[in-house]
């Protein structure tokens, strides 16, 4: 199964870009392969995530294994404190 993380390009929100950003460094520095999906390429991109996040107002970044959800950014932060990434990304 491959992480996917489904991000926005073209954002506003310096927020958004700040947790996207960290998010793709975090696991490059842990070596765990993942492919980005911009969301705003592809309007089925945008689907996709909302359908896998349960929900249809999800904003960008959110975590994938494959097609099991795995979480948004917060979550994402949590499993790094409580040293549960790789629980977490299901792997």
């Amino acid at each position: 199964m491959t992480i996917k993380v489904f991000y926005s390009s073209v954002s506003g929100s310096q927020e958004i870009k700040k947790a996207q950003q960290k998010i793709f460094s975090v696991l490059t520095s842990k070596k765990i392969n993942y492919e980005p999906v911009d969301i705003t390429q592809d309007a089925n991109n945008k689907e996709l995530m909302r359908e896998l996040a349960g929900n249809p107002t999800a904003l960008p970044p959110q975590i994938c294994n494959g097609n099991k959800y795995c979480g948004d950014f917060k979550a994402f932060e949590n499993a790094i404190e409580e040293e549960t990434l790789e629980r977490f990304l299901k792997l």
